[in-house]
């Protein structure tokens, strides 16, 4: 539902797009407003997703109010001035509703605008966490959940991903690798063994397993293990 505002200082303008609104089923009605300030102190204290607002009003209009607001709802500009129009959507302005305007054209607005409020209220996709390493001078991107574990080789380590058959080998050390990855997402079973602790398919006593592949957990972090069973 869309809650929305209308600032017009003709009361047939305002009852007219009052009920205008009331026929759209995804529209409500917050208040309707005479003047700019009324407007401005309605948008203070309620949420407001849109804005049908006039030009031509006295002491402000509504291009000058719209200049005032630092962030502004969603707005459909409704005049009898057409010249207007290239100034209001300089202004970010949604759509431009010239009086007299039919239903059917209202109607068209509030669907633009209901496109666009579903869309802002999708939540945004993030992106997963990655990190790129040197390989033969070109910088490889590693996307952290494709990794199964990483093995360290003095001043290099491997890191073995799932969706490729060999591993990628780096310049790094174990501990700028653990520096790299989310907390929490990788467990030390071993001075030269980091695992994705979601790759984990089963333990052992001296082991961890990813499917068929074993990996030794030393005694010094054996304790790293136990903690991780533990979880609930």
């Amino acid at each position: 539902m869309m809650r929305c505002i209308v600032i017009d200082d003709e009361q047939l303008v305002r009852e007219l797009l009052s009920d205008n609104i009331a026929q759209v089923p995804f529209l409500e009605l917050v208040a309707t407003c005479k003047t700019a300030m009324e407007a401005a102190d309605i948008l203070q204290r309620e949420q407001v997703d849109l804005m049908f607002l006039d030009i031509q009003m006295p002491r402000m209009n509504g291009l000058q109010f719209l200049q005032t607001l630092p962030h502004p709802p969603m707005v459909i500009l409704v005049t009898a001035y057409e010249q207007y129009a290239l100034e209001g959507y300089n202004l970010n302005v949604l759509d431009y509703l010239v009086k007299p305007f039919p239903f059917e054209r209202f109607f068209k607005a509030c669907n633009k605008a209901y496109e666009l409020f579903r869309l802002k209220q999708q939540p945004a996709m993030q992106e997963e966490p990655y990190f790129f390493v040197n390989v033969e001078y070109t910088l490889v991107k590693i996307v952290v959940s494709d990794i199964e574990y990483i093995e360290g080789l003095k001043d290099y380590i491997k890191i073995h991903l799932s969706s490729a058959p060999y591993p990628v080998l780096t310049r790094m050390t174990m501990k700028a690798a653990e520096e790299a990855l989310p907390p929490g997402a990788f467990v030390r079973t071993h001075k030269s063994y980091l695992v994705a602790v979601r790759r984990i398919t089963a333990v052992k006593r001296d082991l961890v397993c990813i499917g068929e592949k074993e990996i030794p957990v030393s005694d010094f972090y054996k304790d790293n293990v136990t903690r991780l069973l533990r979880r609930p």
